[in-house]
């Protein structure tokens, strides 16, 4: 499904230099690598273009340097683990472009990797400057963008460069478009959307593209405070935005011109304090909160109606919680919808789930494993949900 050249569309790649931009920018404790997921991502195109007989030439940031040389935020801490989950050798060049990029790229023998120092140690990169995507090119034959979540970013690596050289989609990038086609582009319908978090303020534009497109959507987290404040309903305590209210109804009524179905807490579980174990209460929302406590989870009634809408939908997409899941016993109403979503994508529902609280909310459930596609892009998966051109991908369409 996706509209640009991938892999399959190279020819012969012994002998050429592979340029591969490249999501390295993991999490690190005590100088190691924490979380290997984004390196586990990169592996099927570093193999399948190594295997080939490429030269493998990988270009990544790592942190917010803004333009200069920093020695916390080198990638060289990165490599051996990277080395681990490609189970081969990662050869690597303190910089990025002039003589310790050449000499290094020359000296990789085919099928070889090479991991070239933070892309943002140069002003030009984040700048996406002709002249830095310039000393880029010239070390490479061919461009891959394999890092759909730097694809938000007209960045030197991730735009300019797939205008200056054949540039193709790595097999990550094709997979996360091909998910995202199907989610939204062109899904199988009744489409649902699960949006959970907790500021309107910060997901108005994800809300106004989704009205227009999904069939139901779910509006859960403190956000949902917020829906529910401007319908009247005495929120107590709860984390919410007064000055929204105004947005929160003009987002129900463009849902209701679009025959979007706007599913809001019927019930819930309210507090009075903002942690683990707190004395809690059940309430139907009608009622109102108390004015010294707050809401921090959908109650029973909630997920029930939730799960019901779930079992008419063939394609589900879904950005962030519908409580407070890292406290206990807070996290049951999101686990509990997470793992019916489980259960319909076993049997056929498409499922698409991106976000970084969404994806520690599913692995909270233990279901991550179990959705159809599970995006770790962050902002671009957000981004894509607004409706939002991606410069990365636009590049790469324009290559085509």
């Amino acid at each position: 499904m996706t509209t640009v050249r991938s892999l399959d569309d190279l020819g012969p790649v012994a002998g050429q230099r592979a340029l591969v931009r490249v999501d390295l920018n993991v999490p690190m404790k005590d100088g190691a690598v924490s979380d290997r997921s984004r390196l586990e991502a990169v592996r099927p195109t570093v193999t399948e273009l190594a295997d080939g007989g490429a030269k493998v030439v990988l270009l990544a940031h790592f942190g917010r340097p803004k333009g200069e040389r920093n020695a916390d935020m080198s990638l060289a801490p990165v490599v051996p683990a990277l080395a681990e989950v490609l189970g081969r050798d990662v050869a690597f060049a303190d910089d990025c472009v002039g003589d310790a990029a050449a000499d290094a790229v020359a000296a990789l023998p085919d099928g070889g990797v090479l991991v070239l120092e933070n892309t943002r140690f140069h002003a030009g990169e984040e700048a996406n400057d002709a002249g830095f995507a310039d000393a880029l090119a010239v070390n490479g034959d061919l461009y891959v963008n394999d890092a759909f979540s730097a694809a938000h970013r007209a960045h030197a690596s991730t735009e300019a460069l797939a205008h200056r050289l054949p540039a193709y989609a790595g097999r990550a990038m094709q997979a996360e478009l091909d998910a995202l086609a199907k989610a939204l582009s062109e899904p199988r319908r009744p489409v649902m959307a699960v949006v959970g978090g907790a500021k309107v303020s910060t997901k108005i534009a994800l809300l106004e593209n989704l009205v227009t497109k999904v069939d139901a959507l779910v509006i859960g987290g403190a956000m949902a405070n917020t829906f529910l404040h401007a319908m009247g309903i005495d929120v107590g305590h709860s984390l919410h935005e007064r000055e929204m209210a105004v947005t929160a109804r003009r987002i129900m009524t463009a849902a209701e011109r679009a025959g979007c179905a706007i599913t809001l807490p019927k019930d819930a579980i309210a507090a009075h304090k903002f942690e683990a174990e707190a004395p809690h209460v059940h309430i139907g929302v009608d009622e109102g909160v108390d004015h010294d406590m707050m809401i921090l989870d959908i109650g029973g009634r909630t997920v029930h109606a939730i799960n019901e809408a779930m079992d008419r939908a063939e394609t589900l997409v879904w950005n962030g919680p519908l409580g407070a899941f890292e406290l206990h016993p807070f996290d049951r109403g999101t686990v509990a919808v997470a793992r019916h979503a489980a259960k319909r994508t076993a049997a056929g529902m498409l499922s698409v789930a991106g976000g970084g609280d969404t994806v520690a909310a599913l692995a909270h459930a233990r279901v991550a494993d179990d959705f159809t596609y599970l995006s770790n892009a962050g902002g671009a998966f957000l981004e894509w949900l607004e409706g939002k051109a991606l410069p990365g991908v636009e590049a790469l369409k324009q290559a085509r």
